[in-house]
């Protein structure tokens, strides 16, 4: 809980920061170095690194997830999963009332294809925080903890981690290098989902009674 709560404190310290135009110089300079290092044949690579953090395969992940959770019964572990939908509703209102444009189309290439464009949100224009980055927090973070704790597999347990960690990794680049979002909001995303994941692990670590 004391992690949530100085989570939450800096995640609201970036948003004040962000709209005070407090990171605008440092989120020009990384987007201008990484518009200077773009290959164009590396870009279909990096279109489907972005769907690890899109919409269609989160979303699929969280259900098949919550599936596993109620078959193997653990039932009111499933509620681990709204940490995904409360995180998402939050995406949508700071994407709605923080006006902070996304980069510009000189600096921007073409992401992955996802529904995410056809969400409310997506016309607005703003960029924080992002959502593919938060989404992959709470999604990797979600399922390599499951993994650690009941997966019958010694080499799964063993690799969920790192595994998550280099997927966490992948998409926050990726939101650099193809220019789709500033600085700024991959770091606003990767607190906001650090947020949700940990109030998630909370609640499937949370002290069961003997009886249940």
């Amino acid at each position: 809980m004391v992690a949530i709560s100085t989570l939450a404190v800096a995640f609201v310290a970036t948003t004040i920061a962000v709209a005070a135009g407090a990171f605008a110089s440092l989120d020009q300079q990384v987007a201008e170095a990484m518009h200077s290092i773009w290959q164009e044949p590396l870009h279909v690579l990096f279109q489907a690194i972005a769907e690890l953090g899109g919409l269609e395969l989160t979303t699929i992940l969280m259900l098949a997830l919550a599936i596993f959770l109620l078959r193997g019964g653990f039932r009111s572990d499933v509620l681990a999963v709204a940490a995904f939908v409360a995180a998402e509703a939050l995406e949508l209102l700071y994407k709605y009332n923080l006006h902070h444009p996304a980069p510009p189309r000189a600096l921007s290439h073409t992401d992955g294809p996802s529904l995410s464009t056809l969400t409310p949100g997506a016309g607005v224009g703003n960029s924080f925080p992002s959502g593919h980055m938060m989404r992959a927090v709470i999604v990797y973070g979600l399922l390599a903890f499951v993994i650690r704790r009941l997966a019958p597999w010694p080499l799964a347990r063993a690799l969920a981690i790192p595994v998550a960690i280099v997927v966490i990794v992948l998409v926050a680049f990726d939101r650099l290098y193809l220019d789709v979002h500033w600085e700024s909001d991959v770091i606003g995303g990767l607190l906001l989902g650090a947020i949700a994941l940990l109030a998630g692990t909370v609640w499937l670590d949370r002290p069961i009674r003997a009886d249940n």
